[in-house]
């Protein structure tokens, strides 16, 4: 009789440390669950919007006829109101972004210091076929809200 007992407590104490780490799991893996990686579809969107501006003919020109000492940051008033109305119509709700106008050999960063994660993406910018030698990038920094 003791026997029985002893292998039945044996079997409830196991099934005790199999409920506590099914709860433990559970809440490890939602908080997992909860932390999605949002790089891929962040760079896919940067990418788009780099792309509408490089190959629209008006705003590539908007870039390389911007007047000044490069880079031209964000804020800048000589930035181009064209590409940047073109950046924030495109950047969705849960996103913001920023530009900035650089040498084409020169490394461009944002500058500024987020708490954040900061996806960048950049393009060159060239004029078109005979139209001169002035080559640009446009660099895009964007992070969630």
């Amino acid at each position: 009789m003791k026997n029985k007992k002893a292998w039945i407590e044996i079997v409830e104490a196991f099934v005790a440390i199999l409920l506590i780490a099914g709860v433990v799991l559970v809440i490890l893996n939602k908080g997992y669950m909860e932390k999605r990686d949002i790089s891929e579809e962040v760079y896919k969107v940067e990418l788009s919007i780099l792309r509408e501006i490089q190959t629209n003919d008006s705003l590539r020109t908007e870039i390389l006829d911007a007047q000044g000492p490069l880079p031209i940051e964000w804020l800048n008033d000589r930035f181009p109101s064209g590409v940047k109305n073109k950046i924030v119509t495109r950047t969705p709700s849960y996103l913001e972004c920023v530009g900035k106008i650089c040498n084409m050999t020169a490394m461009c960063s944002l500058g500024e210091k987020k708490e954040k994660d900061i996806y960048s993406q950049s393009v060159a910018i060239t004029p078109t076929v005979g139209l001169g030698e002035i080559y640009r990038q446009l660099n895009l920094f964007c992070w969630t809200k």
